[in-house]
């Protein structure tokens, strides 16, 4: 396990600058002159999810959060730990687990108030209780039917790298929402077979089809460039309600019950230990795992599965209670460094 940050090509560089001592300047001369703080929300998440929630959040308790949204979630941890107890972030919001359990190791997160935990099932929450589960949404595979048949999908997570599949399948290997995929395979198989998987899929994708994140994926799985694909559930149906359902020409399929291609990921929120504004923080925290928080993404086009205070999604998609994901755990799932190791080793970093 590395001690150091993570060593992907930092794409997002120093992504806030001097406007990160900016802030900091401003907000603490707010907080002398007895003004309400702004939070500062580094966001992870997908921007219009974020979005609804921290309009609604600002409207019901008249605390400001500015929201600076990084292009990848293991960067603004990486971010975070460059910049210390430096940092003008108050807030992490992540779409998966690993960042957020990254800067736990590195002991960077507040512990989050045990009635803010009470929201959501222990499962889907911080071992530590450093950071809070949000949302939840599963991997599945995006196919198009006019290139493969679902019956020729492969079932297991496996059954990807065979010879047979070669030049129909897409990954996006960049992408963080891969990374609990591997770390699930590794978890189940160990690592001489998950290297050799990882190669498989390398051959069976090749160039032409590895792309940089899921919505390219469903794109090109829709339009017929490329017979399947894996993805997070949501992304199909984010896809069907952008262009319609007349023009959806893909579906979906799950793997076999318990599959360790079949996962679980969850999105999560934690406070920097560093932050000024500890108490307006857990507060937003709080309402992220609301009722009033979890029916704004039961009702949103995030697709994504409430997991607190006993919301259900309203969306017409399978139930959360009928999904049969891999059972395993956040804390197995980790930091994500593993995951990362891997496919640098096998040059799909």
């Amino acid at each position: 396990m590395r001690t150091g940050v993570r060593t992907r090509p930092l794409r997002i560089g120093l992504l806030f600058g001097g406007a990160a001592l900016l802030s900091t300047l401003v907000s603490s001369c707010s907080g002398a002159a007895g003004k309400v703080p702004t939070l500062v929300l580094y966001n992870g998440q997908h921007e219009e999810t974020a979005d609804l929630l921290v309009a609604s959040f600002e409207k019901s308790t008249g605390i400001n959060v500015e929201v600076r949204n990084g292009e990848d979630e293991d960067y603004l941890a990486d971010e975070i730990v460059t910049e210390g107890s430096r940092s003008p972030a108050d807030i992490l919001y992540t779409e998966n687990s690993q960042p957020l359990e990254f800067l736990q190791e590195k002991g960077l997160l507040a512990k989050v108030d045990a009635s803010t935990l009470a929201k959501t099932p222990a499962r889907f929450d911080s071992p530590q209780g450093d950071w809070v589960g949000v949302s939840a949404r599963v991997s599945v595979l995006i196919y198009n039917p006019g290139l493969i048949s679902r019956t020729a999908l492969p079932t297991t997570v496996l059954q990807m790298a065979e010879p047979k599949y070669k030049g129909k399948i897409a990954i996006a290997n960049a992408e963080t929402d891969f990374e609990p995929i591997v770390t699930s395979v590794l978890r189940t198989y160990g690592r001489t077979a998950t290297l050799r998987w990882l190669d498989g899929l390398k051959v069976n994708a090749g160039i032409g089809h590895t792309y940089p994140d899921n919505e390219t994926i469903a794109d090109e799985v829709n339009r017929g460039v490329v017979a399947f694909g894996i993805v997070n559930q949501y992304y199909w149906y984010r896809l069907r309600a952008e262009v319609g359902a007349s023009n959806v020409h893909s579906q979906i399929a799950y793997f076999a019950p318990r599959d360790p291609g079949y996962v679980l990921d969850v999105s999560g929120a934690g406070i920097l230990k560093s932050s000024k504004h500890q108490a307006e923080a857990q507060r937003f925290l709080a309402f992220l795992v609301s009722k009033q928080g979890q029916e704004i993404l039961a009702r949103s086009d995030s697709f994504e599965y409430p997991i607190g205070s006993g919301v259900k999604t309203l969306q017409p998609e399978t139930p959360f209670d009928d999904l049969r994901p891999n059972p395993i755990n956040l804390a197995e799932l980790g930091t994500g460094e593993q995951a990362t190791d891997l496919l640098r080793e096998v040059q799909l970093l």
